[in-house]
């Protein structure tokens, strides 16, 4: 399921820092080394059909590395 992210994403929340993350040894071992939280947020998305929603998405984040692996949680009417 493809999708873009229309604007920016409010209501940022951290789910979960470090070795609380579940996947954390995945992410080190795809990604590398990096202090990485887990992060939840509200945002305008658009699939690649052109159909727009807003959606609870869920994404992977670590300083000098990025976000990784947006995901779509839910969408809200």
């Amino acid at each position: 399921m493809d999708f873009e992210i229309i604007g920016k994403v409010s209501d940022v929340e951290t789910i979960a820092v470090g070795s609380s993350i579940r996947e954390i040894e995945r992410l080190r071992k795809i990604y590398g080394r990096g202090r990485w939280r887990k992060l939840k947020g509200i945002a305008y998305i658009r699939f690649n059909h052109g159909q727009t929603f807003k959606a609870e998405i869920h994404w992977y984040e670590a300083h000098g590395i990025g976000k990784k692996e947006f995901k779509i949680k839910h969408i809200i009417d």
